[in-house]
């Protein structure tokens, strides 16, 4: 059995998107049951020249978001990025969930040789749409979910491997 580009991206994007918004759950009770201010974990970043917490969780949305809209040849909902709060970033990954559920595998299979093209700050980049979601889309969007989750682990919140991978 073969999979599809479809089984590949917006079952994926969904589950990284669910386990995304668990890890800030905890993220957002470490600092509560800490009596300190959720604004700065929100800019709580691993190292000055990388950016915050609420920037990792937009682009991670983005990427995912995205990546289904431009496999399915269609211009992508954009966002607003301008969340401050945990209640903010919650919300922004419940719109990005449900505009990933609109899709349908037929609007998606068979994306393998679309065109991609996407503007970056080093210009414009093309794919074709494996390439784009195999090398581009999902390397993004671990890497942003990943770095998330490495900001409120460093900054103490109780986090595993487990919270990560979340449930199969």
């Amino acid at each position: 059995m073969s999979l599809s580009m479809y089984q590949s991206s917006a079952p994926v994007f969904l589950r990284a998107l669910h386990n995304l918004q668990h890890v800030l759950r905890k993220g957002e009770a470490h600092a509560e049951a800490r009596k300190y201010d959720a604004a700065l974990l929100l800019q709580a970043r691993l190292t000055p020249d990388m950016l915050p917490l609420t920037r990792q969780v937009q682009i991670a949305t983005d990427m995912a978001k995205n990546g289904c809209a431009r496999l399915a040849g269609v211009e992508p909902l954009k966002f607003e990025d301008n969340e401050s709060t945990f209640a903010e970033l919650h919300a922004r990954i419940d719109r990005a969930v449900e505009y990933i559920k609109h899709f349908k595998a037929d609007q998606i299979d068979g994306s393998e040789t679309r065109t991609v093209t996407i503007k970056t700050r080093s210009g414009e980049q093309q794919f074709e749409g494996q390439g784009y979601l195999l090398h581009y889309v999902i390397p993004n969007l671990f890497f942003h979910c990943t770095t998330a989750y490495a900001i409120l682990r460093e900054a103490g919140a109780e986090l595993g491997k487990a919270d990560f991978l979340g449930k199969p």
